[in-house]
């Protein structure tokens, strides 16, 4: 660009903004650099919102692998770190090629466990030395593996705890990021949620503030972000029944709770997944009457899996859905399976608790009880690595 150019555009703006947010989010980082007009445009939420727009309409498959092979961390001495890989979501995947391939996106240090993605964010664990003190604390982090961003969150007020558990929220409301965090206590040799506390991502100074919760619970690593909602899964103990949903809304910052035992007579099977159906939520799980007290697998043997939808949780009203596989399940799965998730509302997704070389996914079509395995093509490297699939994965370029 001349130098007299810099500071204008020869087009209307409405149509430079329509023309960057047609861009991959690597080369929108790329034209952050060109200038300062262009960084200022592509840092405005306007078109981070837009941006964010156009990619739901196109979401992805994320992977997310911890690694603690010396030979794929360039030889660094450092923690094992996060790896993330992306691949178009298959449309149709009856209809398309069995192989989908991988970009690499993004590493980041690790040392203790991936919490979860919203809105293309993921927040994550992380055990360090901070700078202000001497021992390690338990702190969460907020990365965004489209554009290789971190952000370390302040420790936790009064932070006496071996460990924490975190959740990451959007208000499409107010359009703003939350985290809400508690301490794992153990009193009572018991692991229950302490200390519940919030903290707005944006602000000039981040702070995290309490928040009242008045029934002590157990906490999970099973959540999803619906609407401005966070739940969470609560069992009624460490060891087995899971009778519990907690609804935290990011807006007002008021705990609601839903029992699930009370409409199905039973409790949730270890296989469950939190869902998003039609912007409400989702219970997804084995059929089968055997799977509470296994290892939440579905396996070949399965014979069908269940949905259970919030209708109301102030009333606690759910609907419920059975899918009965087809004879071919037993053909195409030959192993033990995770639900990871459901796209739309007619294609469940599972993945191999281990993935195998080549690694793959499986899509139950519903509606034509169809069973299609999509190969994934490009991380033949990690043989034998677990990896954590996301499903509607989207970019976002929105700075930390």
């Amino acid at each position: 660009m001349a130098t007299h150019h810099r500071n204008s555009l020869t087009l209307p703006v409405e149509v430079v903004t329509e023309i960057f947010s047609r861009l991959p989010s690597k080369s929108i980082a790329r034209c952050r650099c060109v200038c300062k007009l262009w960084s200022s445009m592509l840092r405005r939420q306007d078109f981070t919102e837009l941006f964010l727009t156009k990619s739901c309409a196109h979401p992805r498959l994320l992977f997310a692998c911890e690694d603690d092979n010396e030979q794929f961390l360039y030889e660094r001495k450092n923690d094992r770190e996060f790896l993330f890989f992306s691949s178009p979501q298959p449309h149709n995947p009856e209809e398309n090629s069995h192989v989908v391939a991988v970009n690499n996106l993004a590493c980041f240090p690790s040392s203790y466990q991936l919490f979860g993605c919203t809105s293309g964010f993921l927040c994550y664990g992380a055990n360090l030395i901070l700078k202000a003190r001497k021992k390690r604390a338990y702190v969460t982090v907020i990365c965004n593996p489209s554009t290789g961003q971190s952000l370390i969150l302040p420790t936790l007020k009064s932070s006496k705890t071996s460990g924490i558990e975190s959740y990451l929220g959007y208000d499409p409301v107010s359009k703003e990021f939350k985290v809400l965090s508690m301490e794992r206590s153990s009193e009572s040799g018991e692991w229950i949620s302490a200390k519940h506390q919030v903290l707005t991502l944006g602000t000039n100074k981040l702070s995290w503030r309490m928040v009242e919760c008045c029934i002590p619970h157990y906490c999970s690593d099973k959540w999803i972000c619906i609407s401005g909602v966070i739940y969470y899964e609560a069992p009624d103990n460490w060891v087995s029944m899971r009778s519990m949903v907690v609804c935290f809304d990011l807006r007002s910052e008021k705990f609601n709770f839903v029992n699930f035992m009370e409409t199905s007579s039973k409790e949730m099977p270890v296989s469950t997944t939190l869902i998003n159906y039609n912007d409400k939520l989702g219970l997804l799980m084995s059929g089968d009457s055997d799977d509470n007290s296994g290892c939440g697998c579905i396996c070949g043997e399965s014979k069908s899996l269940e949905l259970w939808v919030l209708r109301d949780a102030g009333k606690n009203e759910w609907s419920k859905h059975v899918y009965v596989l087809p004879p071919l399940w037993k053909d195409v799965v030959s192993e033990d399976m995770h639900i990871a998730g459901m796209v739309g509302v007619n294609e469940i997704v599972l993945t191999p608790w281990y993935q195998t070389v080549p690694p793959y996914v499986i899509y139950f079509t519903v509606e034509r009880k169809t069973i299609i395995k999509v190969g994934i093509r490009g991380m033949e490297a990690f043989r034998g690595k677990r990896f954590k699939t996301y499903f509607n994965y989207v970019e976002n370029v929105k700075l930390l």
